[in-house]
């Protein structure tokens, strides 16, 4: 095999594609949740069992009454100071295509979310209480975290990119469980948000240069940590002080949003750029 040949294969196989999730899983995800869940009589009744009680019962009532964290009682501030924040950080670090892919997962996310809430309609088909029909679907604070975590791991540093993302999915954990018990959004609407956002994640990064397509999260023992740590926050921001089965479910659903984040990231398509031969090594 000649060295042209040896040059080609190495540019094929950087080519490939890799074992990361692939937006359409993601979208199919998003349909499947929608139609299972929000569409159907089953799905309905058992997400408005979930309603039982008052948001004042929540034990974070309190807290985002007073305190207000990010983005439960400041969501446009909080989305236009990450977005700041992530073209800041683009900037000093002169990576300018992964800047301009953070800031279109960040609008994609969110915008994508704003529309689908005037398009996708909830019907009525289990015979809902008037307040239990409204289109909610998808969660429009968890599109905020999951849109601005995603868009921060692309133009962080390679080093401080798996801490990045650690305390990212424990925020995406605690905003959702809070969206839920506070009887904001039904658990389909913070799953559906996550999913939107790991598919726009998913399509931009596949669709960056080569060169720049960012290094993929592998930090090891820290994946358990994260998770502990994402678990923990979901249970605290779930409690009730009238239930401690729905929390639970509360909980569980939201540390499947901060799973299905953590896997995107760590699962981020990585291309090299091609091998110009020995000497480029």
């Amino acid at each position: 095999m000649t060295q042209q040949d040896h040059t080609f294969t190495r540019i094929t196989e950087a080519a490939r594609p890799t074992t990361a999730p692939r937006p359409l899983l993601f979208l199919l995800g998003f349909a499947a949740i929608y139609l299972l869940v929000v569409c159907t009589p089953f799905g309905q009744t058992a997400e408005n069992s979930l309603v039982r009680g008052f948001a004042e019962q929540a034990r974070v009532f309190a807290l985002v009454e007073s305190v207000g964290p990010p983005p439960l009682k400041a969501a446009m501030p909080t989305l236009v100071a990450g977005s700041a924040l992530i073209a800041a950080v683009a900037a000093v670090r002169r990576c300018w295509w992964q800047g301009c892919a953070a800031l279109a997962v960040v609008v994609a996310t969110v915008g994508g979310t704003e529309v689908l809430h005037t398009v996708l309609p909830r019907p009525d088909l289990a015979d809902a209480p008037h307040n239990l029909i409204a289109a909610s679907f998808p969660s429009g604070h968890v599109a905020i975290v999951a849109g601005l975590v995603l868009g921060m791991t692309l133009v962080a540093s390679p080093r401080a990119r798996p801490y990045i993302a650690a305390a990212g999915i424990l925020w995406l954990a605690v905003t959702a469980a809070a969206v839920q018990t506070l009887y904001w959004h039904r658990p389909s609407d913070a799953i559906g948000a996550t999913l939107l956002g790991c598919a726009c994640y998913s399509l931009t990064t596949r669709l960056l240069p080569a060169t720049t397509a960012g290094s993929t999260v592998r930090p090891g023992a820290l994946s358990g940590i994260a998770l502990v740590l994402a678990a923990a926050g979901a249970l605290a921001a779930s409690t009730r002080k009238d239930s401690v089965m729905h929390p639970l479910a509360f909980a569980a659903v939201a540390l499947l949003c901060a799973a299905l984040l953590w896997i995107t990231v760590a699962k981020q398509p990585t291309r090299p750029a091609p091998d110009a031969g020995p000497a480029a090594r």
